[in-house]
């Protein structure tokens, strides 16, 4: 059925602008998952590999064509306590076992695509849509300022680190202009961002981000100058360089399970918590890509690939990993908008790392973090600021409190806090809204007409509008305005009917909902004698059944 999905339209309209944005996108994913594999504690090649078998299943497969997946971050730093604490076990082991960590690593992953499928199969993706705005809003800002902050740890120290701008304000300075590597740095970062910003002035035709990194690599090798690269920072980091076999399948991987004995609740627990960090950035960055192309993804079909690629991952010895907000904005500016950008993307980083890699080892970083820069631009919701001010205070919050979780934890942590804090806002709001009009009819009927929502954050406020003692010996109930919403509204009602009732008194209920109808008959048979059908109120028939009504609207009295 997937496969079949794959359709001539999706996979592409414009092969010459998906090939070239793919291209830029596999340059600049080769330091982002090398970058990553040391966050997390194990060898380039598994994050290269991970992010080559992301990426190509979610572009093949995936729900959102154009949307880039790849070893990240945001999973990295939730692997690396699991990783260390298996290697623990492997060194206490009466024969130790090498690189246990990253054994249970790909175990885990099994776990993580199983749950994620799982999701995707009982369609629980279209959850993403109950996200609100300021959490989105908060959410891209946030995920700005991280990219912003983690392509500064490629800098060369501006200063050495014994010389204080306090104490040593003109040494402070004269260390800094004197730094020759880091003017260097900042200066083809400027030329790369320069050529990212006025080349689409002059052409659209061929990718900006690509042309900028060629010029500054030709620039950097034929004239000689010297430069922190690709290969320069995977050495600086403890690795050998790009050079590795295609990774083979896992055949002793079950051979493992033994070693957990005592430890699946690490496995599990750290399985569930990839697996929601995953979904949450990918059907986030789903929904961004989908309002910048404006077109819509399947959010459900995206969390089964992205199960997918992160079980194959586990088979064959791959970091895994998830949607990337960053390389998915490169690419979409760049033009690809079918699976073959992606698609080319993940093979040309294959292609890098089996052939190309003294070539791509030579790419100057500040090349790359200019491109990384122009996204950090590009990404940010500038007009939050213009808005800030102009939309109510409760979202105002969310926004803000949502960016700086994901600065200060991680994006699963701030969108969910951004979520229960907008909940409850609405549920607050809502509690307050309830209200009782009161009347007494020509027969001593004392009417409450209700209006709002009724559910259990105003069951307080609601049970509040009565008084059973002083009351009439005949009360009415009239619900047209409001709605019954949960078991909790449900209870409120039967505690007030029972409540009448022990004074003696006849009270009955008006214009109910048939679905709250039966709840209520279902709970106590009792409640057919004070349920009332509004069989004189044409509004309400219209609103409920209006199959009944054969009539021209106007010949109502409404």
């Amino acid at each position: 059925m997937i496969l079949g999905q794959v359709t001539r339209k999706n996979f592409t309209q414009n092969p010459k602008n998906d090939i070239l944005s793919g291209l830029t996108v596999a340059l600049a994913l080769v330091p982002e998952a090398v970058a990553f594999a040391f966050v997390a504690g194990i060898d380039p090649l598994v994050g290269l590999y991970g992010a080559f078998m992301m990426g190509i299943v979610t572009a093949l497969f995936g729900g959102r064509p154009g949307m880039i997946s790849g070893a990240t971050g945001a999973m990295a730093v939730v692997m690396v306590h699991l990783i260390q604490k298996g290697n623990e076990v492997g060194i206490n082991l009466d024969t130790p076992i090498e690189n246990l960590g990253l054994q249970w690593l790909f175990i885990t992953l099994l776990f993580v695509g199983g749950i994620q499928i799982i999701f995707g199969v009982f369609k629980l993706g279209k959850f993403v849509r109950l996200i609100p705005h300021p959490v989105m809003m908060g959410f891209v800002n946030g995920l700005a300022i991280v990219i912003f902050l983690s392509q500064l740890g490629l800098f060369p120290n501006a200063v050495p680190k014994d010389i204080s701008i306090l104490n040593n304000t003109s040494d402070w300075f004269t260390a800094l202009l004197s730094n020759a590597a880091f003017w260097k740095m900042m200066g083809f970062i400027g030329l790369t961002m320069g050529i990212m910003y006025g080349l689409p002035k002059l052409t659209k035709k061929v990718p900006a981000a690509l042309i900028a990194i060629v010029v500054v690599a030709c620039i950097t090798i034929f004239g000689g100058i010297e430069v922190n690269t690709v290969g320069s920072f995977i050495v600086e980091n403890g690795g050998e360089g790009l050079q590795g076999d295609l990774p083979k399948f896992q055949d002793q991987i079950f051979g493992f399970f033994g070693t957990l004995s005592g430890h699946w609740d690490l496995i599990l627990s750290t399985a569930f918590i990839l697996a929601a960090v995953g979904l949450i950035e990918s059907l986030m960055t789903l929904n961004l890509i989908d309002e910048m192309t404006e077109t819509r993804g399947d959010s459900n079909r995206e969390c089964i690939a992205q199960g997918g690629a992160n079980m194959l991952n586990g088979f064959f010895g791959g970091m895994g990993g998830c949607a990337m907000i960053g390389q998915s904005i490169i690419n979409v500016d760049s033009g690809g908008r079918g699976r073959l950008s992606g698609a080319v993307a993940a093979i040309a980083l294959l292609c890098f790392v089996l052939f190309g890699a003294p070539l791509i080892e030579q790419i100057p970083i500040a090349a790359l973090v200019g491109v990384m820069f122009m996204v950090v631009i590009g990404t940010f919701a500038w007009s939050s600021f213009r808005i800030i001010r102009k939309i109510p205070l409760s979202d105002a919050i969310v926004l803000i409190v949502v960016s700086a979780i994901t600065v200060w934890q991680d994006l699963a942590v701030a969108v969910i806090a951004g979520v229960i804090i907008s909940a409850l806002v609405f549920a607050w709001k809502n509690a307050t809204m309830i209200r009782a009009r009161k009347r007494i009819q020509t027969d001593g009927t004392k009417t409450y007409e209700i209006w709002g929502p009724l559910f259990f954050g105003s069951i307080q406020n609601f049970n509040s509008k009565f008084d059973a003692k002083n009351d009439p010996k005949n009360v009415e109930i009239d619900f047209v305005e409001s709605r019954v919403s949960d078991h909790s509204a449900l209870e409120a009602i039967f505690n007030l009917v029972s409540k009448y009732e022990a004074e003696g008194k006849s009270i009955k209920l008006k214009h109910l909902s048939e679905d709250c109808k039966v709840l209520l008959r279902k709970a106590n048979p009792k409640f057919d004698e004070v349920i009332t059908e509004a069989v004189d109120d044409p509004r309400y028939h219209l609103a409920a059944d209006p199959e009944k009504f054969t009539k021209p609207l106007s010949e109502y009295n409404v």
